[in-house]
């Protein structure tokens, strides 16, 4: 095989490993059965009552996105709660606050227009406590507030991812499903990885490379990222997120 033959070979495994998820998310996507006014916010049970856990509590959630962006991408959010504190502070950002972060819009661990969240971090005691004015001071630094594009950022992704990076400590692994993670200022194409981890090449959020510790390798082509998990293995899927073996 000359290697022309190989870059082919190469172009088309990567264009498959990126649409092939996409088809196969679209195929099996339960689209909302409510208007996005009508759509439940109840709670998952994920954040525990603060009456039954007084120490400090650091969690991040994720979530399909509504509609056909459900398809894509998945929303995420954070929360904390500080020891002895009788109630959760939410921070997420949205499309219509124009990347405002707004703080407490839903229950810390709501369904996200009808879609179930999960548990991406979740951290409690002294080792979450430690870390609340960090968190704090990335929310309250993150730089892009004024604004918001679905696609590719910056969102509601971009706004947990520079928390990730800012707090390496929270361990957090964004899913390869969570648009907007990837997005950089033009000025700022090089830097950690949204694990705060490894390094991360990106040019505004459409085309780039992930090589971290938590994130392993993953590449990102016009939004959708695909690559390899070492611990544990398994595969970053467009679409999709995680598959494990």
């Amino acid at each position: 095989m000359n290697t022309r033959n190989i870059f082919r070979a190469l172009a088309l495994g990567l264009v498959l490993a990126l649409i092939g998820p996409v088809a196969y998310s679209a195929v099996t996507f339960e689209a909302p059965q409510f208007a996005w006014h009508q759509a439940p916010h109840t709670s998952a049970g994920l954040a525990p009552a603060p009456a039954d856990e007084p120490r400090a509590v650091v969690q991040v959630y994720a979530a399909r996105a509504f509609a056909w962006r459900g398809i894509f991408s998945v929303h995420t959010w954070i929360v904390t709660k500080p020891a002895s504190g009788d109630a959760y502070t939410r921070y997420d950002v949205v499309g219509w606050g124009g990347g405002r972060v707004a703080v407490n819009r839903h229950g810390p661990d709501a369904q996200w227009y009808g879609s179930a969240p999960t548990l991406l971090v979740d951290l409690r005691g002294d080792e979450a406590e430690a870390l609340l004015p960090r968190i704090q001071a990335a929310i309250d630094g993150y730089p892009f507030a004024s604004a918001y594009r679905t696609w590719p950022g910056p969102n509601s992704n971009t706004f947990v991812a520079h928390i990730g990076r800012s707090v390496p400590e929270l361990g957090l692994d964004m899913p390869a499903n969570a648009i907007g993670k990837d997005y950089r200022a033009w000025t700022d194409p090089i830097g950690a990885a949204p694990s705060g981890s490894g390094v991360q090449i990106s040019l505004l959020g459409a085309l780039g490379v992930i090589v971290a510790p938590r994130e392993g390798l993953e590449i990102n082509v016009l939004g959708l990222s695909a690559g390899v998990d070492l611990d544990p293995v398994g595969l970053r899927l467009p679409a999709v997120g995680a598959w494990r073996f």
